[in-house]
């Protein structure tokens, strides 16, 4: 018997609607997790630096090199490296669940400097002056750092997003579930073009709904200012 490069369109259809299911849980996921560990950790990188709130070079540094660490390495090479981790923390290295922890350790650093340049777009006029009036530094971050820098946040948070999607699809290499894993078994290893462009098709919608969606809500936020 050969390889069945066809499907039919009901099938099909079950199949990409349970991926995009499984997609959208492991990137719901992600973005929580990733917003919990990477917000404050940007903020830490901005008022620990040199010139910052509270300048702490030493912590700045390590913090800095972490998160470069963690941009620098390729998300393939981050999936592999962090299956003992997976296991340790899921129990298994296989599903949805799985996927998140290497997708959401994948997109910290990345969020984690987006939150550092927007708040670096902060007036510093507003902070100084915050400041004279005896304003401490939690005060400061809550009522204008984080504020201020609102639009540059949720445009940051979109393109955060939209990346793990894309991790989410590169987790389907090692049968992470979602739209990648449905692409690797039924598109490329059974040679079902019908799958590929199904699942491509998916994948470039969920990008343009979701970047569609933040454009709007950062252009509304905007104009209220």
């Amino acid at each position: 018997m050969g390889v069945r490069n066809s499907m039919a369109w009901d099938e099909l259809y079950d199949l990409v609607l349970n991926a995009t299911g499984e997609t959208l849980y492991m990137v719901a996921l992600a973005t929580i997790f990733t917003l919990l560990v990477g917000l404050p950790l940007g903020v830490l990188l901005f008022i620990t630096r040199r010139q910052g709130l509270t300048p702490s070079p030493k912590l700045s540094a390590v913090l800095g090199t972490i998160v470069n660490i963690g941009r620098s390495l390729p998300f393939v090479v981050l999936l592999i490296a962090l299956i003992p981790l997976t296991r340790w923390v899921v129990g298994t290295t296989l599903g949805s669940t799985a996927a998140v922890v290497p997708i959401t350790l994948g997109a910290i650093p990345f969020f984690a400097r987006i939150v550092e340049n927007a708040l670096d777009e902060v007036d510093k006029g507003r902070i100084e002056a915050i400041q004279a009036m005896g304003g401490g530094l939690r005060y400061v971050i809550f009522t204008v750092l984080l504020p201020e820098a609102l639009p540059a946040l949720l445009a940051g948070v979109t393109l955060t997003i939209v990346m793990l999607i894309g991790f989410s699809s590169m987790a389907g290499v090692i049968g992470g579930g979602g739209l990648g894993d449905l692409a690797i078994r039924y598109g490329y290893q059974r040679f079902n073009n019908q799958v590929m462009v199904a699942t491509i098709v998916m994948l470039v919608l969920l990008v343009q709904i979701i970047q569609t969606l933040g454009d709007r809500i950062v252009r509304s936020l905007a104009h209220r200012r």
